[in-house]
Protein backbone atom coordinates (compact mmCIF):
# COMPACT_ATOMS: atom_id res chain seq x y z
CA UNK A 1 0.00 0.00 0.00
CA UNK A 2 1.59 3.28 -0.73
CA UNK A 3 0.47 6.46 2.14
CA UNK A 4 1.91 8.90 -0.25
CA UNK A 5 -0.77 7.83 -2.73
CA UNK A 6 -3.41 7.98 -0.65
CA UNK A 7 -2.55 11.12 0.35
CA UNK A 8 -2.09 12.37 -2.63
CA UNK A 9 -5.86 11.67 -3.49
CA UNK A 10 -7.17 12.61 -0.24
CA UNK A 11 -5.53 16.17 -0.59
CA UNK A 12 -6.90 16.43 -4.33
CA UNK A 13 -10.53 15.61 -3.10
CA UNK A 14 -10.22 18.57 -0.63
CA UNK A 15 -8.64 20.90 -3.20
CA UNK A 16 -11.48 19.80 -5.66
CA UNK A 17 -14.00 20.91 -2.94
CA UNK A 18 -12.66 23.97 -2.19
CA UNK A 19 -12.40 25.22 -5.70
CA UNK A 20 -16.12 24.45 -6.14
CA UNK A 21 -16.99 26.24 -2.73
CA UNK A 22 -18.28 22.66 -1.69
CA UNK A 23 -16.61 23.11 1.89
CA UNK A 24 -17.81 26.63 2.62
CA UNK A 25 -21.24 26.98 3.83
CA UNK A 26 -22.92 29.39 1.56
CA UNK A 27 -26.66 30.47 2.57
CA UNK A 28 -29.06 27.67 0.64
CA UNK A 29 -32.56 29.04 -0.14
CA UNK A 30 -35.13 28.24 2.33
CA UNK A 31 -36.31 25.06 2.68
CA UNK A 32 -33.33 23.25 0.73
CA UNK A 33 -32.10 20.19 3.26
CA UNK A 34 -30.30 17.05 2.89
CA UNK A 35 -32.13 14.30 4.26
CA UNK A 36 -31.20 11.01 5.31
CA UNK A 37 -27.42 9.58 4.93
CA UNK A 38 -26.55 6.29 3.35
CA UNK A 39 -23.01 5.43 3.48
CA UNK A 40 -21.03 2.65 1.86
CA UNK A 41 -17.77 1.41 0.50
CA UNK A 42 -16.86 1.00 -2.90
CA UNK A 43 -13.78 -0.21 -4.46
CA UNK A 44 -12.79 1.28 -7.86
CA UNK A 45 -9.31 0.62 -10.00
CA UNK A 46 -8.07 -1.72 -12.53
CA UNK A 47 -6.49 -4.65 -12.86
CA UNK A 48 -4.60 -5.82 -15.67
CA UNK A 49 -3.07 -9.01 -16.76
CA UNK A 50 -0.38 -9.79 -19.16
CA UNK A 51 -1.59 -11.98 -21.62
CA UNK A 52 -0.21 -13.35 -24.97
CA UNK A 53 3.59 -11.91 -24.02
CA UNK A 54 4.94 -8.99 -22.25
CA UNK A 55 3.56 -5.15 -22.44
CA UNK A 56 5.28 -1.80 -21.42
CA UNK A 57 3.97 1.82 -21.89
CA UNK A 58 0.97 0.91 -20.49
CA UNK A 59 -1.20 4.48 -19.68
CA UNK A 60 -4.96 4.08 -18.41
CA UNK A 61 -7.62 6.39 -16.90
CA UNK A 62 -10.53 5.63 -14.78
CA UNK A 63 -13.18 7.59 -13.10
CA UNK A 64 -13.68 7.74 -9.66
CA UNK A 65 -16.25 9.54 -6.99
CA UNK A 66 -16.04 12.53 -5.61
CA UNK A 67 -17.24 15.04 -3.40
CA UNK A 68 -20.84 16.89 -4.61
CA UNK A 69 -22.89 19.07 -1.83
CA UNK A 70 -25.20 15.90 -1.27
CA UNK A 71 -22.64 13.34 -1.17
CA UNK A 72 -19.23 13.18 0.50
CA UNK A 73 -16.22 10.44 -0.29
CA UNK A 74 -13.37 9.43 1.93
CA UNK A 75 -10.04 7.59 1.42
CA UNK A 76 -9.95 4.44 2.93
CA UNK A 77 -7.05 2.60 1.78
CA UNK A 78 -5.00 1.84 -1.93
CA UNK A 79 -3.60 -1.17 -2.91
CA UNK A 80 -1.20 -0.28 -5.60
CA UNK A 81 1.01 -2.60 -7.30
CA UNK A 82 5.33 -2.27 -7.33
CA UNK A 83 4.64 -2.79 -11.28
CA UNK A 84 3.04 0.61 -11.60
CA UNK A 85 4.78 3.36 -11.56
CA UNK A 86 2.73 6.00 -10.78
CA UNK A 87 -1.09 6.84 -9.83
CA UNK A 88 -2.17 10.68 -9.92
CA UNK A 89 -5.69 12.07 -10.20
CA UNK A 90 -6.97 14.94 -12.21
CA UNK A 91 -10.22 16.58 -12.21
CA UNK A 92 -12.22 17.16 -15.22
CA UNK A 93 -15.30 19.30 -15.57
CA UNK A 94 -17.97 17.02 -13.47
CA UNK A 95 -16.25 14.00 -12.64
CA UNK A 96 -12.46 12.87 -10.81
CA UNK A 97 -10.07 10.72 -13.03
CA UNK A 98 -7.27 8.22 -11.90
CA UNK A 99 -4.57 8.05 -13.74
CA UNK A 100 -2.25 5.13 -13.66
CA UNK A 101 0.66 4.01 -15.19
CA UNK A 102 2.67 0.81 -15.80
CA UNK A 103 6.28 1.22 -17.74
CA UNK A 104 6.52 -2.64 -17.94
CA UNK A 105 4.34 -5.41 -17.40
CA UNK A 106 6.04 -8.95 -18.07
CA UNK A 107 4.47 -11.56 -19.36
CA UNK A 108 2.12 -14.03 -16.80
CA UNK A 109 2.30 -10.97 -14.27
CA UNK A 110 -0.57 -8.93 -12.96
CA UNK A 111 -0.52 -5.12 -11.56
CA UNK A 112 -3.24 -3.86 -10.41
CA UNK A 113 -4.20 -0.19 -9.04
CA UNK A 114 -7.65 -0.12 -6.20
CA UNK A 115 -8.69 2.47 -4.17
CA UNK A 116 -11.54 2.27 -1.43
CA UNK A 117 -13.78 4.70 -0.76
CA UNK A 118 -16.08 5.31 2.13
CA UNK A 119 -19.12 7.44 0.19
CA UNK A 120 -21.63 9.00 2.22
CA UNK A 121 -24.56 9.61 0.01
CA UNK A 122 -27.76 11.75 1.46
CA UNK A 123 -31.59 11.91 -0.32
CA UNK A 124 -32.24 15.81 -0.52
CA UNK A 125 -35.24 17.53 1.00
CA UNK A 126 -37.52 19.69 -1.55
CA UNK A 127 -37.43 23.37 -0.87
CA UNK A 128 -40.16 24.57 1.24
CA UNK A 129 -41.12 27.77 -0.56
CA UNK A 130 -40.60 26.92 -4.10
CA UNK A 131 -42.91 29.44 -5.63
CA UNK A 132 -39.95 31.70 -4.47
CA UNK A 133 -37.39 30.33 -6.45
CA UNK A 134 -36.81 32.23 -9.83
CA UNK A 135 -35.00 31.49 -13.20
CA UNK A 136 -31.31 32.47 -13.36
CA UNK A 137 -31.14 35.65 -15.90
CA UNK A 138 -27.23 35.96 -15.02
CA UNK A 139 -26.46 32.24 -14.13
CA UNK A 140 -22.95 31.95 -12.59
CA UNK A 141 -20.58 31.48 -15.31
CA UNK A 142 -19.83 27.01 -14.09
CA UNK A 143 -23.65 26.92 -14.92
CA UNK A 144 -24.10 28.45 -17.78
CA UNK A 145 -22.47 25.60 -19.60
CA UNK A 146 -25.77 23.96 -18.86
CA UNK A 147 -27.90 25.46 -21.29
CA UNK A 148 -26.67 24.91 -24.67
CA UNK A 149 -26.73 21.83 -26.72
CA UNK A 150 -24.61 18.42 -25.34
CA UNK A 151 -24.53 15.14 -26.80
CA UNK A 152 -28.14 13.65 -27.46
CA UNK A 153 -29.63 17.00 -25.73
CA UNK A 154 -30.26 19.38 -29.00
CA UNK A 155 -31.34 22.22 -27.04
CA UNK A 156 -31.40 24.32 -30.89
CA UNK A 157 -33.68 22.30 -32.41
CA UNK A 158 -36.97 23.74 -33.59
CA UNK A 159 -39.37 20.98 -31.98
CA UNK A 160 -37.73 21.06 -28.42
CA UNK A 161 -38.37 24.79 -28.60
CA UNK A 162 -41.65 24.75 -29.51
CA UNK A 163 -42.57 22.72 -27.20
CA UNK A 164 -41.17 23.97 -24.11
CA UNK A 165 -42.68 27.57 -24.79
CA UNK A 166 -46.02 25.48 -25.03
CA UNK A 167 -45.67 23.88 -21.86
CA UNK A 168 -44.85 26.88 -19.93
CA UNK A 169 -47.72 28.59 -20.76
CA UNK A 170 -50.18 30.30 -18.14
CA UNK A 171 -48.03 28.92 -15.50
CA UNK A 172 -47.50 31.41 -12.71
CA UNK A 173 -44.11 30.68 -11.36
CA UNK A 174 -40.49 28.82 -12.42
CA UNK A 175 -41.29 26.18 -10.10
CA UNK A 176 -44.87 24.82 -11.73
CA UNK A 177 -43.42 26.03 -15.22
CA UNK A 178 -40.15 23.75 -14.19
CA UNK A 179 -42.98 20.92 -13.08
CA UNK A 180 -44.73 20.96 -15.83
CA UNK A 181 -42.15 20.11 -18.26
CA UNK A 182 -41.53 17.07 -15.86
CA UNK A 183 -44.86 16.12 -15.54
CA UNK A 184 -45.29 16.73 -19.62
CA UNK A 185 -42.36 14.21 -20.14
CA UNK A 186 -43.47 11.88 -17.43
CA UNK A 187 -46.98 11.63 -18.83
CA UNK A 188 -46.82 12.03 -22.23
CA UNK A 189 -43.66 10.21 -23.39
CA UNK A 190 -43.66 6.16 -22.90
CA UNK A 191 -40.70 4.76 -20.81
CA UNK A 192 -39.27 2.17 -23.17
CA UNK A 193 -35.83 0.15 -23.21
CA UNK A 194 -33.91 0.31 -26.23
CA UNK A 195 -31.18 2.10 -28.35
CA UNK A 196 -30.48 5.79 -27.08
CA UNK A 197 -31.30 8.08 -29.77
CA UNK A 198 -31.51 11.70 -27.25
CA UNK A 199 -33.87 14.57 -26.88
CA UNK A 200 -35.25 15.81 -30.15
CA UNK A 201 -36.04 12.00 -31.22
CA UNK A 202 -37.88 10.98 -28.20
CA UNK A 203 -40.01 13.90 -28.90
CA UNK A 204 -40.85 13.09 -32.04
CA UNK A 205 -41.48 9.61 -31.49
CA UNK A 206 -43.49 10.03 -28.11
CA UNK A 207 -40.94 7.48 -26.39
CA UNK A 208 -37.47 7.10 -25.26
CA UNK A 209 -35.31 4.97 -22.78
CA UNK A 210 -34.94 6.24 -19.33
CA UNK A 211 -31.09 8.48 -20.83
CA UNK A 212 -33.78 9.40 -23.36
CA UNK A 213 -36.68 11.04 -21.61
CA UNK A 214 -34.02 12.63 -18.81
CA UNK A 215 -32.28 13.92 -21.93
CA UNK A 216 -35.61 15.27 -22.97
CA UNK A 217 -36.41 16.95 -19.87
CA UNK A 218 -33.00 18.54 -19.77
CA UNK A 219 -33.51 19.74 -23.36
CA UNK A 220 -37.06 21.27 -22.60
CA UNK A 221 -35.62 23.09 -19.45
CA UNK A 222 -32.93 24.52 -21.55
CA UNK A 223 -35.16 25.78 -23.87
CA UNK A 224 -37.00 27.63 -21.36
CA UNK A 225 -33.63 29.19 -20.00
CA UNK A 226 -33.29 26.94 -17.27
CA UNK A 227 -29.96 25.16 -16.34
CA UNK A 228 -30.12 21.33 -16.58
CA UNK A 229 -27.64 18.65 -16.21
CA UNK A 230 -27.82 14.67 -16.17
CA UNK A 231 -26.42 13.06 -12.83
CA UNK A 232 -25.24 9.65 -13.52
CA UNK A 233 -25.70 6.73 -10.59
CA UNK A 234 -24.85 3.16 -11.11
CA UNK A 235 -27.30 1.74 -13.59
CA UNK A 236 -29.26 4.66 -13.90
CA UNK A 237 -29.69 8.45 -14.46
CA UNK A 238 -31.77 11.43 -12.92
CA UNK A 239 -31.44 15.50 -13.69
CA UNK A 240 -31.23 18.32 -11.77
CA UNK A 241 -32.39 21.89 -12.45
CA UNK A 242 -30.88 25.29 -11.08
CA UNK A 243 -32.59 28.21 -9.76
CA UNK A 244 -32.46 31.00 -7.24
CA UNK A 245 -33.98 32.56 -4.38
CA UNK A 246 -34.89 36.53 -3.85
CA UNK A 247 -31.59 36.97 -2.57
CA UNK A 248 -29.83 35.79 -5.99
CA UNK A 249 -28.53 32.09 -3.75
CA UNK A 250 -28.44 29.37 -6.44
CA UNK A 251 -28.81 25.64 -5.89
CA UNK A 252 -29.18 22.75 -8.30
CA UNK A 253 -32.99 20.40 -7.31
CA UNK A 254 -32.94 16.78 -8.55
CA UNK A 255 -35.50 15.13 -10.22
CA UNK A 256 -36.30 11.69 -11.44
CA UNK A 257 -37.75 11.10 -15.17
CA UNK A 258 -37.76 7.69 -15.10
CA UNK A 259 -38.90 5.94 -12.06
CA UNK A 260 -40.54 7.08 -8.87
CA UNK A 261 -41.75 10.84 -9.25
CA UNK A 262 -39.47 12.59 -7.29
CA UNK A 263 -39.42 16.67 -8.38
CA UNK A 264 -37.52 18.89 -6.50
CA UNK A 265 -36.06 16.40 -4.03
CA UNK A 266 -35.18 12.63 -4.44
CA UNK A 267 -35.18 9.77 -2.16
CA UNK A 268 -32.60 7.95 -4.01
CA UNK A 269 -28.99 7.45 -2.40
CA UNK A 270 -27.30 5.61 -4.99
CA UNK A 271 -23.63 7.20 -4.91
CA UNK A 272 -23.31 9.93 -8.29
CA UNK A 273 -20.57 8.97 -10.65
CA UNK A 274 -20.74 12.07 -12.68
CA UNK A 275 -22.56 15.01 -13.05
CA UNK A 276 -22.80 16.46 -16.33
CA UNK A 277 -22.75 15.30 -19.94
CA UNK A 278 -20.21 17.47 -21.78
CA UNK A 279 -17.72 16.90 -20.73
CA UNK A 280 -14.28 17.12 -23.02
CA UNK A 281 -11.08 14.38 -22.29
CA UNK A 282 -7.72 14.55 -23.55
CA UNK A 283 -7.46 11.04 -24.67
CA UNK A 284 -11.07 10.60 -25.81
CA UNK A 285 -12.77 12.02 -29.19
CA UNK A 286 -15.70 14.52 -28.88
CA UNK A 287 -17.13 15.46 -25.93
CA UNK A 288 -18.20 12.22 -23.92
CA UNK A 289 -21.46 11.77 -22.40
CA UNK A 290 -20.42 9.52 -19.65
CA UNK A 291 -16.40 9.59 -19.32
CA UNK A 292 -15.11 5.83 -20.32
CA UNK A 293 -11.94 4.07 -19.15
CA UNK A 294 -9.58 4.13 -21.46
CA UNK A 295 -6.07 2.32 -21.79
CA UNK A 296 -3.40 2.26 -24.23
CA UNK A 297 0.23 0.67 -24.45
CA UNK A 298 2.83 -1.50 -26.51
CA UNK A 299 2.67 -5.41 -27.42
CA UNK A 300 3.79 -7.84 -28.26
CA UNK A 301 1.24 -9.14 -25.36
CA UNK A 302 -2.51 -8.32 -25.26
CA UNK A 303 -3.15 -7.21 -21.90
CA UNK A 304 -6.29 -7.98 -20.45
CA UNK A 305 -7.89 -5.12 -18.37
CA UNK A 306 -10.09 -5.26 -15.61
CA UNK A 307 -12.14 -2.26 -14.61
CA UNK A 308 -13.23 -2.60 -11.12
CA UNK A 309 -16.24 -0.37 -9.54
CA UNK A 310 -17.84 -2.91 -7.20
CA UNK A 311 -19.92 -2.08 -3.65
CA UNK A 312 -18.26 -3.69 -0.59
CA UNK A 313 -19.92 -5.57 1.96
CA UNK A 314 -21.06 -3.77 5.15
CA UNK A 315 -18.53 -4.36 7.60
Amino acid sequence: MRRSAIASFAGLLLLAGAARGQFDIPRQPAGAALDKPLTQRWQVGVVIHATGGPSSDLFGTLPVPTDWPEQSVRVVAEDVSPLVSATTYRNLDGIRQMLFRIPRLPAGESAQALVTLEITKHSVLPPEAPQQLVIPRNAPREVRGYLGDSPQIEVRDAGIRRRANEIVQGKTCAWEEIEAIYDEVRNKIAYREGKEKGAAATLRDGFGNKHDVTSLFIALCRAHKVPARTVWVPDHVYAEFFLMDDQGVGRWYPCQVAGPRDFGGLSDNRLILQKGENITVPEERGAQRFVPEFLRGKGPGSPRVEFVRKLLPAE
